[in-house]
């Protein structure tokens, strides 16, 4: 959630938070949360107000404060409802998400980690959409029926590519990695998503290239995605 692309830049809430933003970068939490705080103090209407509230979350002593803060981010979000909030949602779903997830509430995370996969596109494209599809996927993994079942995280375990991916990784094989990371750690399991990912196996093994062990392990990905 970027302010200053979505609002005048002569707005003072946006100047501190921007400031704000300045002094975690530097390592300045406290100076950092004193900036935010007096944003949220000045807040105008409910946009100010909304911007002002979403960076207060990130300096809570408590996951419960945090998701209190979110909250009344979200809840601001849809009473602002135009354009200024639309790429808001994303985020504000993801860190609701991470909230009840560090709450011990899988179901209730993982309903707003599909909520932040369904509004993904309003997030113009570039480095964050990328950052925030990963933090997506990573809570969807997180949440899945597999790890609530007690077999952990799968992105492990029983996930067929995994071996392939970590031999890869072995061998430093950056130009492979590089090809296959992208959709595979991005993967948010729509059609798209994993026609994506198919369709990058097939590009690599079409290639050859890889020594003959890892080539014929990624025809069985392929064929076990192709029958699944």
């Amino acid at each position: 959630m970027n302010p200053s692309s979505s609002a005048p830049a002569d707005l003072k809430v946006v100047e501190l938070c921007v400031q704000g933003m300045t002094a975690e970068a530097e390592g300045r939490n406290s100076d950092a949360r004193g900036l935010f705080q007096r944003a949220w103090d000045i807040a105008a209407d409910d946009y100010e107000a909304c911007v002002a509230a979403h960076y207060l979350a990130r300096h809570q002593p408590t996951p419960e404060a945090t998701l209190r803060w979110n909250e009344t981010c979200l809840a601001l979000a849809d009473r602002v409802g135009d354009e200024r909030v639309r790429g808001f949602h994303p985020s504000l779903h993801g860190t609701i998400g991470r909230a009840h997830l560090d709450l011990g509430r899988p179901a209730e995370a993982r309903a707003h980690f599909e909520a932040a996969a369904g509004r993904l596109a309003d997030v113009p494209p570039g480095p964050y959409a990328d950052w925030l599809r990963l933090c997506i996927a990573r809570g969807l993994r997180a949440t899945a029926p597999e790890a609530a079942s007690g077999h952990g995280d799968p992105g492990t375990g029983t996930d067929p590519l995994r071996p392939l991916l970590a031999r890869l990784c072995a061998r430093a094989d950056l130009e492979a990695l590089s090809l296959l990371l992208p959709p595979y750690m991005g993967n948010l399991h729509r059609p798209e998503d994993e026609e994506r990912l198919t369709g990058t196996l097939r590009m690599l093994h079409a290639e050859r290239r890889l020594p003959e062990a890892d080539q014929a392990l990624l025809g069985e990905v392929i064929s076990l995605r192709a029958g699944a």
